[in-house]
């Protein structure tokens, strides 16, 4: 008879806690689906709650969660109705340690979804790739790839003729300075003595820019100087170099190309010497 009553009375206090709430939603005149509807939660793990069945739930952490937001959304205590299903979890279970978990998530019903989670991860890492993206054409514009096609006979011809014009009389120090891109996803910058930039943008192949007559000492920073055709008047002159190498702060007036281009390179003797 003790065995008996004291079974009698383990199976009264699992349900304290799911009778509480079934008494509520009976008063408010509602059915387990439309608290299924209003709370998100299964219907199964519902009735699993009011029946004080906690073992056909989860995890000790869904049965908390989901009594926290059934009674939150019938308008009862949330803290004595937790504190009632932690007792509930712990006479069901004697084995199990005295109010065990004190770090227990919200509720699960408010988790946000795996599809919501990927989302995230995946906005994450393009803003990394974004930023990286940035970094590398901004502070490092001669890292990025090269051309895949080299440019044509017609194209490299301001290159060719780079010798040929190295004497200054040949071109007047006075005239429009043009820059042709000889390739697509050619970086520059170009700017004047003060810092005032004048432009600053991937140029594409046949692109053209005219520095302005008016500015004052016009200098350029770029990381594909042999992709930049020069013209002083219309006429062709050599190139700022013959590879890719990040130059910054170099004179491109009309006066200095000329000097530029009639002094003597390091590589020329040794390409006469045989």
């Amino acid at each position: 008879m003790t065995t008996g009553a004291e079974g009698g009375s383990g199976a009264e206090a699992g349900r304290r806690a799911g009778a509480l709430l079934a008494k509520a939603r009976g008063k408010a005149k509602l059915t387990i689906a439309d608290v299924a509807a209003k709370t998100r939660i299964p219907q199964r793990h519902l009735e699993a709650i009011e029946a004080g069945d906690y073992a056909r739930l989860p995890s000790r952490t869904y049965a908390i969660g989901f009594s926290r937001t059934y009674a939150r959304m019938l308008g009862l205590d949330e803290r004595e109705v937790t504190e009632q299903v932690r007792l509930d979890l712990e006479q069901a279970d004697p084995a199990s340690p005295a109010r065990p978990d004190r770090f227990e998530p919200g509720d699960p019903a408010r988790l946000p979804s795996r599809r919501l989670a990927w989302l995230s991860a995946l906005a994450v890492l393009v803003l990394v790739v974004g930023a990286f993206s940035f970094y590398r054409t901004y502070f490092s514009p001669g890292l990025g790839p090269a051309p895949l096609t080299a440019p044509t006979p017609a194209q490299a011809a301001p290159r060719a003729a780079g010798p040929s014009v190295a004497a200054a009389p040949a071109v007047g120090a006075s005239g429009p300075v043009v820059f042709t891109s000889l390739a697509d996803g050619t970086w520059v910058k170009f700017y004047d003595g003060a810092g005032k930039r004048l432009f600053e943008g991937q140029m594409a192949r046949g692109q053209t820019f005219t520095v302005p007559a008016d500015a004052a000492n016009p200098q350029v920073w770029t990381g594909r100087p042999n992709m930049l055709g020069i013209t002083i008047a219309g006429r062709p002159v050599a190139t700022l170099g013959e590879e890719e190498v990040v130059m910054r702060d170099v004179p491109v007036s009309a006066a200095a190309l000329l000097a530029r281009t009639a002094a003597p390179r390091p590589a020329a003797p040794a390409a006469s010497a045989p």
